[in-house]
């Protein structure tokens, strides 16, 4: 039955030039082979087309956008075209990765061996390929629900190889059963980019789904360039979005308590120079757009294209 599961393979490619060949080359030698992976181009700018076009593989679509939609639509995209095509899982998964040919089979038999409705693999760094990027991961109550990492920047010694239920996982490798979309709708477009995952996850919880952290299947990430190359969009949109989540998610209450701990704690950084003026001013900007934004209740209803699009070509401005 495994090898009759079809399995929609989405990637939101974005200047992947560097990445994106290793990526192919895991996909396409995949041991389970029915599936289709639907490549959403964020109108690069580098050779990133070019070299898709190079593959002569059928199971490989791609939809080149015209400008930049932000991961959480591109993924969006993704999800809508495997539902459409009778895919019955979504496999979510960064092209900056490259990982063993039975990854989708091994995700596939787990998600039936542990009747789960998401799973996801251990995920290591890829240099070094034996310290741990994710090995499954909870919320921070205390920080907002902030996510945590089980294992990161841990070697690997075998202290997170038992299967287990937890509560968050990163979207970088994530399958996810069709029917988990029909139940709790897809991914909230508001984020654009940073807590996109951690609100699905919240919400497939919250829902009583079921996620799987399965350590026999593995996969090594070439953790984001963005923070590094683009400091300010990284500063403003993962303040932004953390306030954006915590209006959305949390109680009226737990709102009154972290949301003014939210902007002490970012003041305090600034007076004991933590975060430098810059860094300030950019977090502070994302906060009070946080504040701004229209709640999308039903996770998919309000996109968030535009505004995420004009802060990522505003937010490393003076």
């Amino acid at each position: 039955m495994a090898n009759e599961t079809k399995v929609g393979v989405v990637t939101v490619t974005y200047n992947s030039a560097g990445v994106i060949d290793g990526f192919l080359r895991s996909i396409l030698r995949q041991s389970h082979r029915h599936f289709v992976l639907f490549v959403i181009d964020n109108a690069s700018s580098d050779t990133t087309l070019r070299q898709l076009a190079t593959y002569g593989d059928t199971r490989i679509v791609v939809k080149a956008e015209s400008r930049n939609l932000g991961l959480a639509a591109g993924n969006n995209q993704g999800i809508r075209a495997s539902l459409e095509q009778g895919c019955d899982a979504v496999l979510i998964i960064n092209n900056d990765t490259e990982f063993e040919p039975a990854l989708l089979e091994k995700l596939i038999a787990g998600l039936e061996e542990h009747a789960g409705d998401m799973i996801v693999p251990k995920m290591y760094y890829f240099d070094p390929p034996d310290k741990i990027w994710c090995a499954g991961g909870q919320f921070n109550r205390m920080k907002g629900y902030l996510s945590v990492h089980y294992g990161e920047n841990q070697m690997d010694r075998g202290q997170y190889d038992r299967v287990r239920e937890v509560e968050f996982a990163p979207m970088a490798c994530m399958m996810i059963r069709s029917n988990v979309f029909a139940r709790i709708g897809l991914i909230d477009e508001q984020y654009f980019l940073y807590f996109d995952d951690n609100d699905f996850c919240l919400r497939a919880k919250r829902a009583g789904l079921k996620l799987i952290y399965l350590p026999s299947a593995t996969l090594r990430h070439k953790v984001s360039a963005l923070a590094k190359n683009s400091p300010s969009v990284a500063h403003y949109m993962i303040a932004r979005n953390h306030v954006y989540f915590i209006r959305k998610n949390l109680s009226l209450g737990a709102r009154l308590v972290y949301l003014p701990a939210y902007q002490f704690r970012l003041v305090l950084k600034s007076l004991f120079r933590i975060l430098d003026w810059k860094e300030f001013a950019q977090r502070e900007k994302g906060f009070l757009c946080g504040l701004r934004i229209a709640v999308s209740r039903a996770g998919v209803e309000v996109a968030g294209g535009a505004e995420g699009r004009t802060a990522v070509a505003k937010a490393g401005k003076p």
